[in-house]
């Protein structure tokens, strides 16, 4: 009886601390990126000196744009998009970052729980498969998309991610 208990105080502690995690980091990303874009209310100084969003953005157009130059392709980039000569290339808008599932992942990770090495190792082992996967995305989309050919790259991306997730984290919690 008292295991049960304690079973289901971990599970409804869990749940709570995920919850408020996820939409403290959701709503943080959401708010920034509110307050660092012109029009309403607008604060300058954090667009032109603290926009991690940017920065994230810029990053992952920058590592693209290197990878393609290393396989050998021409590859032209502004500061929302790339493009690779004789291919395609993206545009890469808010949604495309990905901070949705890092939110998420990111409140599952510290949750759970187990020991605070365990979260932080299997946090930046889930953070790096995201980021990276991303990254591979828009290689991919660069080099083979065609808006001729009709399929939603974000559902199939997004389910590739959520299952390979999913599988890291069964084998993580019942480690």
């Amino acid at each position: 009886m008292l295991k049960a208990r304690k079973h289901m105080q971990d599970g409804a502690r869990f749940s709570i601390s995920f919850l408020i995690l996820f939409l403290t980091f959701y709503g943080f990303n959401i708010a920034y990126i509110g307050i660092t874009s012109p029009g309403g209310l607008y604060f300058s100084f954090l667009d032109q000196h603290l926009n991690y969003i940017e920065l994230w953005r810029n990053l992952y157009i920058a590592a693209a744009a290197k990878i393609l130059e290393l396989m050998g392709y021409v590859v032209y980039t502004t500061d929302v998009s790339l493009k690779v000569q004789g291919h395609s290339g993206f545009r890469l808008v808010y949604s495309c970052l990905g901070y949705g599932i890092i939110s998420c992942f990111s409140a599952f990770a510290l949750s759970f729980p187990k020991s605070l090495r365990s979260r932080l190792k299997f946090l930046f082992i889930g953070l790096s498969l995201i980021l990276t996967l991303n990254l591979c995305r828009l290689i991919l989309l660069s080099l083979f998309y065609n808006p001729q050919i009709t399929f939603n790259h974000h559902e199939i991306f997004n389910t590739g991610l959520y299952a390979a997730i999913i599988l890291m984290s069964y084998k993580w919690v019942n480690s």
